[in-house]
């Protein structure tokens, strides 16, 4: 039996990135594993959907989704824990999760493909990365390849013309929040890394290195850019706080992006693919955004709704959620 893990995955990935951030933090033996560098067929044998990231444990098991794979490892090593020990910052924690990973790659995702100077450069990297010993023509024809690929994709996460000026505004005023919210503390929930961290960092880190948010983020967030650096190896540098001494800076957060457009968001592209529509609407902060439903976003939605559930008292965390607007969706 292996006595690591080993992680498949891609640099320009930002759920692999957020895997490959969490083992370092827990200090668990493991190898990463570029897609192009699996020699052996091992991707092959254990992947189920052709995704990174593939984590195959210890004892030969595939696990794959980047959020499954933290809470199942996290399980088995839960020290030092991603999970703040107030219930309220704990339970705030897995809604701002869900958020990174789903209108946080978004943001990633939209800037990535949306500007010539960023098309190259992503372009260029995933080519490279998959074919390393290719000459210049060769690479010319597979960046070529990336391009078409993935450009038009970038209807999946909901860019488009009507849709392209929000999601940047998003961006920028998520910025804009976090800047002060780092200003005294290492990580968003205190002086170490939750649940929360992995998510928001990985689609903000793959966003850092294009050049057009880049050049932004280095441009006006330097606390948040020092965030960026240190989850690249985070460590524990003191303890979670509790929800009392985040809420003045993370609850604009709450407020402006996850209940005036995240919940709406995620709500109304669950009811969509509940009536099998083949696109929706919804008036996200006074505009309307419309796109096709993305199914796995119904799957996580559910999952989020059965942690609210499981909550035994609710009443602290029911007054925070009912102010930001971030409850309604989570009772449905």
């Amino acid at each position: 039996m292996a006595s690591e893990y080993r992680i498949h995955g891609i640099e320009l990935s930002p759920y692999s990135v957020k895997v490959r951030s969490y083992f370092r933090y827990k200090g668990i033996p493991h190898r990463w594993i570029p897609r192009s560098l699996d020699t052996d067929g091992e991707y092959q044998k254990y992947q189920k959907l052709p995704l990174v990231p593939l984590v195959v444990t210890p004892d030969n098991k595939g696990i794959q989704d980047s959020t499954p794979i933290i809470e199942q490892v996290e399980a088995s090593h839960p020290e030092p824990s991603i999970y703040p020990t107030e219930p309220t910052a704990r339970f705030i924690s897995a809604l701002l999760e869900e958020f990174g990973d789903e209108w946080g790659n978004k943001w990633m995702f939209h800037y990535r493909w949306a500007r010539e100077a960023d098309i190259l450069s992503a372009a260029g990297r995933i080519a490279r990365s998959m074919m390393p010993a290719v000459d210049e023509a060769q690479l010319a024809n597979g960046i070529a390849m990336v391009r078409e690929r993935m450009v038009p994709r970038v209807s999946f996460v909901g860019s488009n013309p009507q849709t392209a000026p929000q999601i940047e505004e998003s961006f920028r005023d998520t910025l804009t929040i976090l800047e002060p919210h780092f200003a005294n503390r290492a990580y968003l929930f205190g002086n170490r890394p939750a649940f929360a961290d992995f998510a928001m960092w990985g689609q903000l880190y793959n966003a850092w290195t294009d050049p057009t948010p880049g050049a932004i983020i280095n441009a006006t967030t330097p606390n948040t850019l020092a965030w960026i650096h240190r989850m690249l190896w985070p460590r524990a540098e003191g303890d979670f706080e509790q929800w009392a001494s985040l809420a003045p800076t993370l609850t604009p957060l709450l407020e402006r992006q996850v209940g005036r457009l995240f919940m709406p968001w995620t709500v109304a592209n669950a009811s969509a693919i509940a009536k099998g529509s083949e696109e929706f609407s919804v008036e996200l902060g006074g505009r309307t955004w419309t796109q096709k439903p993305q199914k796995y976003h119904a799957k996580s939605l559910a999952t989020l709704r059965e942690k609210y559930q499981a909550i035994s008292d609710k009443r602290a965390l029911d007054a925070i959620l009912d102010r930001t607007g971030c409850l309604a969706g989570l009772r449905a």
